[in-house]
């Protein structure tokens, strides 16, 4: 129980990391690099926060339950999204998109998705799938 715990402190650190930058009072000055450099940033955190999630859960599960760890690190991360959009619409200046939603779900999906390749790949090396 207490190992399952200290596993969840990088989610919860990178949770807390994204709930602190979205916090920041928006300015009027654009700092973009180029267009939709924060969708990349927004997948980039978003994948990081799914990975996080799949780290805490992966060591307790079966092969056969990859499929529900990945499902959840993919809830979870979308869910936190949602719910850091709607945080900023308190914050001033700035807001919420239905676009960084998006960029949310396409960052954490491509992480889970990767990790079911991984872990089917690896499971096919052993003969598990074969």
């Amino acid at each position: 129980m207490k190992a399952a715990l200290v596993r969840m402190i990088p989610m919860l650190c990178v949770m807390g990391i994204i709930f602190i930058l979205s916090h920041q009072p928006g300015t009027d000055e654009d700092r973009s690099l180029f267009p939709g450099d924060d969708k990349i940033a927004h997948m980039i955190v978003y994948g990081v926060l799914a990975a996080a999630v799949i780290a805490s859960f992966a060591p307790d599960i079966r092969k056969s339950k990859s499929t529900i760890v990945v499902g959840l690190a993919f809830i979870v991360s979308l869910l936190y999204g949602i719910s850091d959009e709607f945080h900023q619409s308190f914050i001033p200046g700035r807001f919420s998109s239905g676009a960084d939603i998006l960029a949310d779900a396409a960052g954490a999906g491509l992480i889970c998705v990767t990790w079911l390749v991984l872990v089917k790949r690896k499971a096919q090396r052993k003969g598990v799938y074969s």
